[in-house]
Parts: C-alpha cells; structure tokens; sequence
C-alpha cells in the first residue's frame, strides 16, 4: 500500500459518521449492506450517508455494486487489511511487540 492510500483511508475514516458507516459494513461482512439499510442502522439521512459513501469509496474502503435497482455497498477487506499492514510493519522496531492484557467484561 502507498503511502497517499494509507493517507486518504486514515482521512476518510477521520469522521464519526463514516468511522460508524465503515464499522457497519464491516460488521456486515461480504453481504454488504444497502445504503437504506445502512441509514436505518446509523440514523444518517440519505442524503449526507451519500456524501460519506462516495468519501469512503474514493478512498478504496468501501465498493458498490448494482444488484437490480439496489445499491449493495461492502468493506473494502483488502484494502483494509492494507492498511493495517501499513502501519504495523514495523511493529516495535521488529522485536515481538509486548502482549496487552485484555480486560475482563465487568458487565457479564
């Protein structure tokens, strides 16, 4: 991954709303998700979810596709798992980065 596409990902995700979208369609896995749906889910109007759809798809996070009369709209996992390659590549200057203690659930 270049340098100016872990730049405009890390950009596109720097937004609540389309941090949320992202997040949404991640959770939706390969199905994806319509841009109805996803205003439902997140209760984003339509319009300003389109704005941030075409955000995070400019930046190879996110693809669309045509089902019918349907917009399906899915995570870019390629180009995610880009970017978390990117910037962990040099994880602790190549030693084996320290373990982090998951916390417990407390509300469980």
């Amino acid at each position: 991954m270049e340098e100016t596409d872990v730049i405009a990902a890390l950009a596109a995700l720097a937004q609540p709303a389309r941090l949320r979208v992202f997040r949404a369609l991640v959770v939706a896995g390969p199905q994806g998700m319509t841009p109805g749906a996803l205003a439902e889910a997140l209760g984003v109007p339509a319009s300003t979810l389109s704005f941030h759809l075409k955000e995070l798809t400019h930046a190879g996070l996110t693809t669309q596709q045509r089902d019918g009369r349907s917009l399906i709209y899915r995570a870019a996992f390629e180009q995610m798992n880009g970017l978390m390659t990117y910037l962990t590549a040099n994880c602790c200057a190549g030693e084996g980065c320290a373990k982090v203690a998951t916390p417990l659930c407390t509300s469980c």
